[in-house]
This record gives C-alpha cells, sequence and structure tokens, in this order.
C-alpha cells in the first residue's frame, strides 16, 4: 500500500483526486492540504467523500512527509515551482498545475507572466500526457500534468501530425469547456446569474495560455513550428470538454490513422466513422472519445475529441502517471464506467 498526499485537495482537482483513490486498490490518503481550508474535515469542505476516512485537511507546512511515497500538488498555477522545491527528495511527485509543463522557461514567461523559480527541477520534469510519454513517466520522480483543453486537442491531433495526413498550416480548434475548469474560486462571471442560459469566447486570438502547450508539443513532433487557431468557449456545464477540429485532409485516411495509433489504449476510444462524440459519454470518467466526419467540401474533416476536464484532463490523468511511476497497473483506480446521465 503506498501513501499519498494530496496538496490543495480542497480545490476541485484534490477532491477528485480523493474521489478516484477513494477505489484505489494500492494507495492511501495519507495527508492532504489545503491551506484556506485548515483545520476542517474533508466531508465538511465535500460532502459528498463523507463515507470516506481521510486526514484533517492542514497547511502545506504542517504535512508530515515521512513514510510519503508521491505527491500529487494541486495548487494555483504560479505556486507549485517553489513549494515542490523543497519537498524532500524521496518522493515522487505528479503537478496538476502549469509549473512545470512547458520545457522553455522563456515559454512559461510568455504565457504565465512570471519568471520560472525552479529552473533545475523544470530540467527533470517529464510532461505527463500518459499516453505519448509512458516510458519516460515510468522513470519520472516529477511529472507535469497537462492542461485539460490541450490534452483533449493533442489527443485528436498528435497521430494525425505525426503521420504527416493533415495540412499543418490549416488546423483550427474550436473548443467548448465547462465551468469547473475555472476552479472554485468566486468568479462574477461564473455566477449562476451569469452563465446559465449563457456561453461565450474567452482568450480569443491567441492569448490562452494551452497555446504554449500545442506550441511545444505540435512543432516538437513536426519538426518545424505549427501554429494552431483555437477558440475556447465556456459553456454552462459542470464538468467536460468537446472540441471541434477543422482540418484539410482526407477524412477516411484521418480515421484509419486514429484507430491504428489508439489500437491498444485502453482510455482512448476512436468511434466508428462518420458517428460524433458527446461530453455526457464521457462525465466523470478518464476515457477520451474521438470522432471523425467528412466535410462537405472535398479534402477536409472534422475532428471531435471529448473528455472529462476533471477527470482524463487532470485528476484521471495525475492518477494514470502515478501508477506508472509506483510501477502499478497503469488502469488502477480508473476503470469506472462514466456517469449516466
Amino acid at each position: 500500500m503506498y501513501n499519498v498526499a494530496i496538496l490543495g485537495a480542497s480545490g476541485y482537482t484534490g477532491a477528485e483526486l480523493v474521489r478516484l483513490i477513494a477505489t484505489h486498490p494500492d494507495m492511501k490518503v495519507a495527508a492532504l492540504s489545503g491551506n484556506s481550508k485548515a483545520g476542517m474535515k474533508m466531508s465538511d469542505v465535500y460532502p459528498h467523500l463523507r463515507h470516506m476516512d481521510l486526514p484533517e485537511l492542514t497547511t502545506i507546512e504542517d504535512v508530515d512527509f515521512d513514510g510519503i511515497d508521491l505527491v500529487f500538488c494541486a495548487l494555483p498555477h504560479a505556486t507549485s515551482q517553489k513549494v515542490i522545491a523543497a519537498l524532500p527528495t524521496t518522493v515522487k511527485i505528479v503537478d496538476l498545475s502549469a509549473d512545470f509543463r512547458l520545457r522553455d522557461p522563456a515559454a512559461y514567461k510568455k504565457w504565465y507572466g512570471n519568471d520560472h523559480a525552479a529552473l533545475d527541477l523544470q530540467a527533470e520534469a517529464v510532461y505527463g500526457l500518459t499516453e505519448f510519454y509512458r516510458d519516460d513517466i515510468r522513470k519520472a520522480r516529477l511529472v507535469a500534468g497537462t492542461g485539460c483543453n490541450a490534452a483533449t486537442g493533442q489527443f485528436a491531433l498528435r497521430p494525425l501530425i505525426a503521420a504527416g495526413v493533415i495540412d499543418l498550416d490549416r488546423i483550427v480548434i474550436d473548443l467548448q469547456a465547462a465551468v469547473s475548469g475555472a476552479g472554485r474560486a468566486l468568479k462574477e462571471n461564473l455566477l449562476h446569474a451569469e452563465l446559465s442560459e449563457n456561453a461565450h469566447g474567452y482568450a480569443v486570438g491567441g492569448t490562452h495560455r494551452h497555446l504554449g502547450e500545442f506550441d511545444q508539443e505540435f512543432s516538437a513532433i513536426a519538426g518545424r513550428p505549427v501554429t494552431v487557431q483555437f477558440t475556447p468557449h465556456l459553456i454552462p456545464a459542470n464538468r467536460g470538454i468537446l472540441a471541434t477540429i477543422y482540418v484539410d485532409g482526407d477524412a477516411k485516411v484521418i480515421h484509419e490513422t486514429l484507430v491504428k495509433a489508439y489500437a491498444d489504449e485502453v482510455f482512448i476510444e476512436v468511434l466508428p466513422f462518420g458517428e460524433t462524440p458527446a461530453i455526457k459519454h464521457v462525465r466523470a470518467s478518464n476515457f477520451c472519445h474521438i470522432g471523425v466526419v467528412a466535410d462537405r467540401i472535398e479534402g477536409r474533416a472534422i475532428v471531435i475529441a471529448t473528455l472529462d476536464n476533471l477527470t482524463k484532463g487532470s485528476s484521471g490523468q495525475a492518477l494514470q502517471n502515478a501508477n506508472l511511476m509506483l510501477g502499478l497497473d497503469e488502469t488502477a483506480g480508473l476503470m469506472s464506467a462514466p456517469v449516466y446521465p
């Protein structure tokens, strides 16, 4: 039985980790931090977890790391670097923030506005898109989880870029994201009266931070700069992401490429040609569904990918990576079916 600590457990991704680990055969939650909720029971913060025997929330400074095998760091962006730098070198770490996703410190400063505070750790961090970095993750001490939007787009596009079956200069990603991706902090635009019966684009025109991951990963695969057009929209849903991606290429070849790429992947499901996925088909699960449809204009195709932003896009991915790092079954704690309706 491996003992894990969750730093930032009072946020949505922290609570999702606790929910998933509840069914894990080889992990035990041994410590929980939530600085703003320190001294409270997890069941008081999240009543849906009251059936679990969990430690009390503490500050990070009060966490006892003796006997901890792995730390999940679910802290806000720009706070993880210094916290992780101070952790014992004996623990493995999965970071769910953006603090170690971008390999180039200059790119991190460009997209997040801060100088990198742990350059030595950045050099050893492994990008945590599990299906594509599996071998490196197994050997890593520090894994950096992807952005949820970035993961969705990458699952749809990485095999296509690698196979050279689409025009790299004509990629458009139109993405709908649920409100939990914005976190639990109080924000006026996330109030029910503001968001319900509403939808709107945000970070329009190429300012969304997950573009840094698209630039980094797609350019590395192609061996040349790849710049995608990306517009995210906030929709009145609690959880889930659906990306509609427009590409130039033969739709049947694109579909066959994706089927071949994911034939042995448990969590990635490529639908039959012409079928399209829906957010509710993956809700609260670690699965990603991808569909391909031929556009009415010859030579164009539409690829649609969906996943749950809190699970496959964040906490489920983190647990999948932790399983690999600890030498466990990669699917442990993650095979629950999606919740429907």
